[in-house]
């Protein structure tokens, strides 16, 4: 019932940016952890960011603090991941995910405590 689909990759130069949109539907969402993932052919699966829909509390992975940014539309029910100052190590196919409703304040970066996924987008940055 829960779908999350996905848009907004591509390829960019370094320096630039992109903005990653997951649309999410089946559930009201309000208390859900929202989150990022990232993965490139060969390499574990990372948390990059993270989004607790009641009240917005957020966690980034440290790489990545500073240029990229996680928000919520709950009008449009989406999430965003804004990605700034882009550098070629940041290519890799990046997923959304939410969890099952539950009562806290904040969001692990951890692949387990999600349920759901999203297809994937691509973001490239060439050098």
């Amino acid at each position: 019932q829960v779908q999350l689909v996905e848009s907004g990759g591509g390829s960019v130069q370094a320096g630039g940016s992109l903005r990653l949109s997951c649309l999410a539907s089946g559930d009201s969402f309000d208390n859900n952890c929202m989150a990022w993932f990232r993965q490139t052919p060969g390499k574990e699966r990372e948390g990059v960011a993270a989004l607790y829909t009641h009240g917005g509390n957020t966690r980034y992975f440290e790489p990545v603090r500073g240029r990229f940014t996680i928000s919520q539309d709950n009008a449009k029910n989406t999430v965003y991941l804004q990605l700034n100052s882009l550098k070629p190590e940041d290519t890799a196919m990046y997923y959304c995910a939410a969890s099952t409703p539950q009562m806290g304040y904040g969001c692990e970066l951890d692949d387990s405590e999600y349920n759901y996924w999203g297809q994937g987008s691509q973001v490239t940055v060439s050098s």
